[in-house]
């Protein structure tokens, strides 16, 4: 089954002049205001879904397949490409909430769109098979580049639905762009940490020993990396001292401080890699100082503090995870495919702990403030959200796994008996180990008794090295 992308490029040439040349209007919003009053109309809603679908779930899903070569890796990018185009249209056609033109979401969207345009065109090169004389050269360069593109796309994809999100209510404009800025890459920046501590868990085992170096010693560099960074960008240096800059720059300095020190401790003294509890501990100590930090609206306070919690408990899992469960091992088991139940905890708690933290800007706080809800039910969706994007990357996890490791796992063996455990038992393969499995039972049974001439049969398994001695008398 083979479908051509060639159909969705040319309707992408003819769609994208025609959503680009609409205008929007901006006669209905205020002065001061970024958007005006009117509600989202449906029109909207279905650009928001679309583009959610195409982007945030069909995209990866064939990023996966490309990855594993599935002959269902075009035709799902075919279908996401062409939900991306109606949804690109439907994006400036809507009616209702007015937007400014100048905001972030419409002109990222330029820079995205080709983006996916030039992966389409090396898609379609690709599938050509165009490999004599000149194209020999350059088809390798095309496949990286189209590799590299293609995995960059979800990434440049969340960015896009975050200014979606930002666009759409109004937010992040004047004095609420810092904050914005650090609430949003902060928060992306633990669920990234969450998500590659998931490929590390589930499929990247073997290539973590391959490297010679522990675990800790790239979570401490990207530690360290990170915290030089906040140490010098928390505060703008020359003006006054004032709000959270001393726990925001105290907390850049603990970071590459700790950092460091997790560097050297992820070598043993004969060189070997070494696991250590440092990366927990910073995650730990980071989120006693969130929860610690002053808020104005009880809400806010309780989200903060929450965040702070579930930053402390990834953290101190993570540290009972190394030390107790693995006790310092790279892994449960050598080939890397076992885990342990506790692993997945600390995992999660980066994802909800990502999700929280963006989920608390001051402008977010007093929406949720002034629409009724307390802060219990806006936790628990924020930490369903947190389940959804878990979930699915564990599907996308496995769907890798499944594809790029057809072998079956070998039989177990436990208790002299093979054949996989089900609900605790271990059931019999097939009638020949049956039949074995009775004989050898009833030899064991036997085996306080004398054994008579009528049972030393040949094909007994217990009487093998005596039958000569049976056919002699």
């Amino acid at each position: 089954m083979d479908f051509s992308p060639l159909p969705t490029l040319l309707l992408a040439l003819a769609a994208l002049p025609m959503a680009s040349a609409h205008d929007h209007s901006s006669t209905h919003i205020e002065e001061g205001q970024t958007i005006s009053v009117d509600p989202i109309d449906t029109t909207l809603w279905v650009h928001i879904f679309i583009q959610m679908l195409a982007w945030g779930v069909i995209f990866p899903f064939g990023m996966v397949l490309g990855m594993v070569k599935s002959r269902w890796h075009v035709p799902v990018q075919v279908v996401g490409t062409a939900l991306a185009i109606v949804g690109y249209a439907l994006g400036h056609m809507h009616g209702g909430r007015e937007f400014r033109h100048s905001n972030v979401h419409s002109k990222f969207a330029t820079p995205i769109s080709l983006v996916l345009f030039a992966q389409i065109l090396m898609g379609i090169y690709l599938k050509l098979h165009l490999e004599k004389g000149i194209n020999g050269k350059i088809r390798r360069f095309v496949k990286i580049g189209h590799g590299i593109v293609g995995k960059a796309l979800p990434v440049l994809a969340w960015t896009q639905m975050l200014f979606g999100g930002i666009t759409a209510l109004g937010f992040c404009q004047g004095e609420h762009v810092g904050q914005c800025l650090a609430h949003f890459i902060m928060g992306s920046a633990f669920i990234a940490y969450g998500i590659l501590l998931t490929l590390l868990l589930l499929v990247g085992q073997l290539w973590l020993r391959r490297t010679g170096r522990s675990q800790e010693f790239f979570d401490s560099a990207i530690i360290a990396a990170w915290g030089m960074v906040n140490t010098f960008t928390e505060h703008r240096w020359g003006t006054a001292w004032v709000k959270n800059d001393w726990q925001h720059t105290t907390m850049g300095v603990v970071w590459w401080c700790a950092g460091l020190a997790g560097v050297w401790l992820s070598r043993d003294r004969d060189g070997r890699p070494q696991r250590n509890f440092i990366p927990g501990f910073v995650i730990l100590i980071t989120g006693w100082a969130m929860s610690a930090h002053p808020q104005e609206l009880m809400i806010s306070a309780e989200t903060h503090k929450m965040f702070g919690y579930t930053l402390m408990a990834a953290g101190l899992t993570r540290i009972i995870e190394i030390s107790f469960v693995l006790r310092d091992r790279p892994g449960i088991s050598e080939d890397g495919r076992n885990s342990n139940s506790f692993q997945y905890v600390p995992v999660f708690l980066l994802y909800a702990s990502g999700f929280l933290f963006m989920g608390a800007t001051e402008e977010q706080m007093a929406l949720v403030a002034s629409s009724g809800m307390d802060h219990v039910a806006y936790i628990l969706i924020l930490y369903s959200l947190s389940f959804l994007l878990f979930l699915f990357v564990n599907v996308l996890v496995n769907v890798y796994d499944r594809n790029s490791s057809p072998m079956l796992p070998g039989k177990e063996v436990a208790n002299g008996r093979l054949g996989p455990r089900v609900n605790g038992n271990i059931p019999v393969r097939d009638a020949q180990e049956f039949e074995l499995e009775g004989l050898m039972s009833d030899d064991e049974d036997d085996n306080g008794r004398r054994p008579r001439e009528d049972e030393d049969g040949l094909n007994s398994p217990s009487t093998v090295g005596k039958n000569s001695d049976g056919v002699a008398r």
